[in-house]
């Protein structure tokens, strides 16, 4: 069989990092590793193509090729993938849809001849099984979850990886907790289902062996959901196969805020080369974070908490979120505090969403304040459900603070704050490379020469020179990831 995997393409939002992969010449700032996943579960016999339209075009003739083509994404992507469905029934190719855009919404996508829905391990064997015998049903699903010991190594070989920012592991599936407005357990389930340590090493052995040398990013919902395993087995398992290797990779994932408090656990993903963590902080205000069940934030000075991760050798990238029932009118300018106060650079804010068949969704359908399905980008003003918060009031204060803390003053204070207290604990080679020349003229002629942050990025590279030269490469990083946000909020819409 010819199959074709496409992976849908991305608006530009805060997570598209367009206006920052410009500087450094890629398309795209992660793989689908989904699809690589999913490709290496097909036969070996079968001619596979991989077309991420984030990097490449896709073109009507390798639609025509194709017995089948095979969609996956997220719902940010869901405008993407309805134009590639209608373009495959209009050129009369059969498609196959997962993912967890599929999984939570099939309904809304009629023209699909098949969906493989949930977790692949378990439902594509029998889509398989099927399509061979001529009598492929349309819906695969299941409620169970697979051993995940036995996920096959992404097929690296049908990208192109000089194309992207980061490549990507996946160590676990599954979080321990069960906030209401995430869809995370939903999808995956409340028991970590965690891989060996002997299949992590063989993931990051089959990136390096086909030559990547940069950041490898650890899409784990919550990192650190199993965190015996972390300790006992993974975490040494890395750090003996990073010193082996000298250190080729800088690693990021995502964890829940309790990591702050297991300093040996901190210590070992320092050793490890963690340098980013992002971390689901979401409000300072307490009865929000009680409202949505967040229970892991509660009783906590989260500030602290940011702190001693970033005494460990990590950037906390912090998710913050405004629109919770429980919001005093006061929440705009808390946010904007607590955001420089905690010296989160990274900080992506959003307006509280309603994601299909989670919590909160079925909350508000039952109290009739469901207003349409969600777009997938809760930085667009497109909020899908009836605040208790006055609409206008609620979006212009969530355009003050993404205006405030982007602003060049707020934002390059954070980024020197961090700097201040950023101490990993191991000394890791810059390797050169030509692209970082080009880079850094670049950044130079629109941060610094006709930018409007020209004096605060100076000012910003000259204090690293002489006080953190060590940091200079972050430090320029920071300032590019900063007019890539500060980009993305400018084309916000007035309310």
């Amino acid at each position: 069989m010819n199959l074709l995997l496409v992976y849908p393409e991305f608006p530009e939002t805060f997570w598209s990092y367009k206006k920052a992969l410009k500087f450094v010449s890629k398309k795209s700032g992660s793989p689908p590793l989904g699809l690589l996943t999913v490709a290496a579960m097909l036969p070996a016999e079968w001619n596979i193509k991989v077309v991420d339209m984030n990097v490449s075009p896709l073109r009507n003739s390798s639609i025509r090729k194709a017995d089948f083509v095979f969609i996956s994404g997220m719902s940010v992507q869901q405008e993407s993938a309805r134009k590639v469905i209608e373009l495959c029934a209009r050129l009369g190719t059969k498609t196959v849809a997962g993912g967890p855009l599929f999984t939570t919404g099939w309904e809304n996508f009629p023209r699909v001849d098949h969906f493989v829905l949930n977790e692949a391990e378990l439902t594509l064997p029998e889509f398989l099984r099927d399509i061979q015998k001529g009598t492929a049903r349309r819906i695969y699903s299941t409620e169970q979850w697979p051993d995940i010991t036995d996920t096959p190594l992404p097929r690296w070989d049908l990208i192109k990886m000089k194309k992207y920012a980061s490549m990507s592991v996946q160590h676990s599936r599954g979080c321990p907790f069960d906030c209401e407005f995430c869809d995370i357990t939903l999808l995956y389930g409340r028991k970590t289902r965690v891989k060996t340590s002997s299949q992590i090493t063989a993931e990051l052995d089959n990136i390096y062996s086909h030559g990547w040398r940069e950041n490898v990013f650890f899409v784990d919902d919550n990192f650190i959901g199993s965190k015996t395993i972390l300790k006992r087995e993974t975490l040494p398992a890395i750090i003996r196969w990073m010193e082996e290797h000298r250190y080729p990779f800088t690693f990021n994932t995502q964890a829940s805020i309790n990591i702050a408090d297991d300093k040996e656990l901190l210590r070992l993903m320092g050793k490890a080369g963690f340098t980013r963590v992002f971390v689901g902080i979401e409000t300072p205000n307490e009865e929000s974070l009680k409202e949505c069940s967040k229970v892991q934030n509660i009783n906590r000075d989260m500030i602290a908490s940011i702190k001693i991760i970033n005494q460990h050798g990590m950037e906390v990238q912090g998710g913050f979120i405004v629109g919770f029932d429980s919001d005093p009118a006061s929440i705009f300018e808390d946010q904007i505090r607590f955001i420089q106060e905690s010296t989160v650079v990274t900080a992506m804010v959003g307006l509280l969403t309603a994601l299909k068949g989670t919590k909160l969704y079925l909350r508000l359908k039952r109290e009739n304040r469901l207003v349409s399905e969600e777009t997938g980008n809760n930085t667009d003003l497109s909020i899908n459900f009836k605040p208790a918060m006055n609409l206008d009031i609620l979006l212009n204060g969530y355009k003050k603070i993404v205006s405030t803390i982007y602003s060049p003053k707020y934002y390059y204070k954070r980024v020197m704050d961090f700097l201040k207290i950023y101490s990993p604990p191991v000394k890791r080679f810059f390797r050169f490379r030509p692209i970082h020349i080009l880079t850094l003229i670049k950044s130079l002629v629109l941060l610094g020469i006709i930018g409007k942050e020209r004096f605060q990025y100076w000012k910003l590279m000259l204090w690293t020179i002489f006080r953190r030269p060590r940091y200079f490469p972050l430090a320029s990083t920071l300032a590019i990831y900063g007019f890539h946000y500060r980009k993305v909020f400018e084309k916000l819409p007035r309310v």
